[in-house]
């Protein structure tokens, strides 16, 4: 290993296949050697604690020893290979290719940055469901950098992760898990991440948002479907709620109303992200699906649980653990199971009815809608609610301020506003469609070479 791979495995941070260990502790070791063995491999870096920091380590042979004989002694026997950089002890761990592992603290799994330790019953669920081939892991022979990869997809997603480019892109994209060792073959989890249009590879991995008049399918309003990258796709479906849901009234004390939808914004991301991490993608029959009626929203996706239903919302096995890891390089995961929370206490904070939670072949989150008891409870009095596409309201201060920039500069690309406003590209681009949604907004010719309008705030 070379200065400028070192380098880049520090600024890149720990991920699906990438663990820091500050001092060298056995049964710490045994169980992230386990949950690589029975992932898609990966590299232990022993004297660099979690803050990415070379803290250093002595390095003997009894050292050496001793983690060789951590590996030997898993069952089956996982093979390793341990290279020395200046004062940092590297293991690297292959693919096992008779999973499942396990060692003295039993059987583990790599989850996003950490290793989850599972029962014997739930490993043998989880592989036999897969197969024992990941499909996220997966290797697409269809999707190749000449047909298929967006280099500006894969730019965006560098930039939003932070990596610093210190390597080959081809470097990274083997170092983030989705290309292998050959340096040609992409995985299905690149092709949902890099595609220029992910019909055309996996037509399965699309969301669909319908949106319906009454509680049942009966009457469609409306329907669209989203088919590009993961990431695209994520977004496209925020922006479908924030066109189809209400904003409502709510006074605080003694402050002025103020303005927010109907549901929050927290528990509607957090849905999303659970139905693109955890769904199965094996399944080629059914896609990803927002559905939005007059008194709930409900995001289904297909594959049941992995864990057992006691534990659901307690602890998180992701079947697709290099989707979860990027997902979480991009900030839209955080610890490892606490996703269902957040969404019951975001609904609790707003005095809303508890999500519904639904098992089976489909997992499905119910969110209800607010009753008009919710509504005059938000205003504090009768106010009305309001849906969107009505007429503009005063813009918040962010709001202001991108169209202050956008007055000045119509052409000005989401990029430059998110870097003027030190704030994530994403948040601009949420903005711009509530600003689109108010009516501050017009959008004037096509994405690209197009420009924006600013409406009378009067």
């Amino acid at each position: 290993m070379d200065k400028k791979e070192f380098e880049f495995l520090l600024k890149s941070g720990e991920g699906i296949n990438l663990e820091f260990k500050e001092s060298f502790d056995s049964k710490n070791i045994a169980k992230s050697i386990v949950a690589f063995a029975n992932s898609e491999g990966g590299r232990i870096l022993l004297g660099v604690n979690d803050k990415c920091q070379v803290k250093g380590i002595n390095i003997t042979n009894k050292l050496k020893s001793e983690i060789q004989d951590i590996a030997r002694n898993c069952d089956p026997e996982i093979k390793i290979v341990l290279e020395t950089y200046e004062n940092v002890l590297i293991i690297h761990v292959e693919e096992g290719k008779n999973k499942p592992y396990r060692c003295s603290q039993g059987f583990s799994i790599r989850e996003g940055s950490s290793s989850q330790k599972l029962s014997t019953d739930e490993i043998r669920e989880f592989f036999n469901k897969e197969r024992k081939i990941i499909f996220d892991e997966k290797i697409n022979p269809d999707f190749t950098f000449k047909n298929g990869f967006d280099k500006k997809k894969f730019n965006a997603f560098i930039e939003k992760a932070k990596i610093i480019r210190t390597i080959p892109d081809k470097e990274i994209l083997k170092n983030i898990g989705v290309l292998s060792e050959n340096g040609e073959d992409f995985k299905n989890a690149g092709a949902l991440f890099f595609c220029d249009d992910i019909e055309k590879f996996l037509p399965h991995a699309i969301i669909t948002c319908v949106l319906y008049k009454g509680l049942d399918k009966v009457y469609i309003i409306d329907k669209k479907d989203f088919h590009s990258d993961i990431l695209t796709n994520y977004n496209e479906a925020l922006n479908y709620f924030y066109k189809n849901l209400r904003l409502v009234y709510k006074i605080e004390g003694f402050g002025p109303r103020k303005e927010i939808l109907e549901l929050p914004d927290e528990a509607l991301k957090e849905a999303l992200i659970n139905a693109i991490a955890h769904r199965d993608y094996n399944e080629r029959g059914a896609r990803i699906q927002v559905d939005i009626f007059d008194d709930r929203v409900e995001i289904s996706n297909p594959g049941g649980l992995i864990i057992k239903e006691e534990e659901f919302g307690k602890r998180s096995l992701s079947r697709n653990p290099l989707i979860f890891g990027l997902l979480q390089r991009l900030d839209l995961v955080e610890k490892v199971g606490s996703g269902i929370k957040r969404i019951k206490d975001s609904m609790k904070r707003l005095g809303l009815k508890p999500p519904k939670f639904e098992f089976g072949k489909f997992f499905a989150i119910v969110l209800y809608r607010p009753t008009k008891e919710d509504l005059g409870r938000f205003a504090g009095e009768n106010a009305p609610q309001k849906t969107p596409q009505k007429t503009p309201q005063k813009p918040t201060e962010l709001e202001q301020k991108i169209l202050n920039l956008i007055r000045n500069k119509p052409a000005m690309p989401r990029s430059e506003i998110a870097k003027e406003l030190s704030i994530a590209d994403d948040t601009v681009k949420e903005y711009l469609a509530k600003l689109k949604i108010k009516g501050f907004l017009k959008r004037i010719g096509a994405d690209r070479g197009g420009y924006w309008e600013v409406k009378d705030e009067n």
